[in-house]
């Protein structure tokens, strides 16, 4: 039998980001016996989750949930909208994105992938001029990743909708936000995204399980003209049936509880507060990588991700020789560096449900883990987050 709890006295701190932490309030609500998910109670339940969900999406249009990962979610999003042969847009932004390319191209569409170097932000400007050249419009769909999880660089949404409305182009706009919804603001109706793809394992605060379609009007009308087979995917099917709390299909019920739970605690705190509190983790986070004399992955402030933060190691050193020591010496588990920068960078998840000692601690174990793992830095990351960490506010720094 696997020993899940074979591990050090004190708690495991899980700084990946995604899964992240899971609030006790939520553990407690997912372990709770499930229920016919036919029944009245359950339908309250599908009530309480669909009515809130929306405003987490800044959205008024359907969210759509299924039982699925976020890679789930990304097919769901194409097959709904799109024919075998359509072209759609992409930007190389990092790792996600890339997978993203393959998942389309896999499914029979054309990519059309902007290249870009993994340390900045998806360009509007090369957007719309692609986007003027395409006098046909050929092209069906812009897909961009909000918050790219591999390199911890954000990509201005409401940008790339100016850039698509210059152009004058029709072209659907997608938007994968499965590491930014729940904790950097997302403005699905304001910035005039067509399908918003999310997953329950980051901001939400859930274990992973859940997916996320939200779908603007205009997708659903391109939805009746696609063509890409589709069945559990669907998205008409499955906006019937909650409009009476169901499902057509099995719903993760347990995970479901353990939503409305996590719904419960972003709206207590509000969702004003939890994007301030992100941001205030996000700049201290990246005052303590400053104070080492480390590099970051983005190198634009103005897209510094506030969930997480990719840190370079100098050459000739090895960012995973660095995470082991932190998980076996200080039960410190970091993202490791993924395709590109395997070995040339690690990552530090500040989302979820943490706190500003969550943080200071989680600094405490990278330095540690720095000096132990002989990486060359500067003293005093940990006490330049304090210093920031104790002022009322923290504001983004100009580029």
């Amino acid at each position: 039998m696997f020993r899940y709890d074979n591990h050090p006295s004190g708690r495991h701190f899980l700084q990946i980001p995604g899964p992240t932490n899971v609030p006790d309030r939520v553990l407690r609500a997912i372990d709770r016996p499930t229920i016919d998910h036919r029944g009245p109670e359950f339908a309250g339940l599908a009530r309480s989750i669909l009515d809130r969900i929306g405003a987490v999406f800044g959205t008024r249009e359907p969210v759509v949930i299924y039982p699925g990962s976020g890679t789930g979610a990304w097919e769901a999003a194409l097959v709904n909208t799109l024919s075998a042969g359509d072209r759609v847009l992409m930007a190389e932004t990092g790792h996600f994105a890339t997978l993203w390319k393959r998942l389309a191209e896999r499914l029979g569409l054309v990519a059309e992938f902007l290249p870009g170097d993994w340390r900045h932000s998806a360009d509007p400007d090369a957007i719309g001029a692609c986007l003027a050249a395409d006098r046909a419009h050929a092209i069906r769909a812009v897909c961009v990743v909000h918050n790219e999880t591999s390199t911890g660089v954000v990509t201005d949404v409401a940008a790339v909708r100016g850039a698509i409305d210059a152009a004058r182009h029709p072209a659907l706009l997608m938007v994968d936000a499965i590491s930014s919804l729940g904790s950097i603001e997302c403005r699905h109706d304001d910035w005039r995204v067509d399908v918003t793809i999310a997953g329950s394992q980051k901001g939400l605060m859930l274990p992973p399980g859940l997916s996320f379609n939200a779908v603007s009007a205009r997708a659903r009308a391109a939805s009746k003209e696609a063509r890409l087979p589709r069945a559990y995917w669907s998205w008409d099917e499955i906006i019937a049936a909650n409009a009476k709390g169901y499902w057509p299909t099995t719903p993760a019920t347990n995970l479901l509880y353990g939503l409305d739970a996590a719904l419960d605690q972003l709206f207590e705190e509000g969702l004003a507060a939890v994007f301030e509190r992100h941001l205030r983790h996000g700049e201290a986070t990246r005052a303590a990588v400053r104070a080492w004399g480390l590099d970051l992955q983005c190198v634009n402030p103005a897209a510094y991700s506030n969930t997480l933060t990719a840190v370079r190691v100098p050459d000739g050193h090895d960012a995973d020789h660095l995470r082991r020591i932190a998980l076996e010496r200080f039960d410190l588990s970091l993202g490791t560096g993924l395709a590109k920068l395997a070995g040339r960078a690690f990552r530090i998840g500040h989302l979820g449900d943490l706190n500003d000692l969550t943080v200071v601690a989680t600094l405490a174990g990278v330095e540690m883990s720095l000096h132990a793992a002989g990486i060359p830095h500067a003293p005093g990351g940990v006490a330049a987050a304090m210093t920031l960490l104790r002022s009322p506010a923290a504001s983004r720094p100009q580029a």
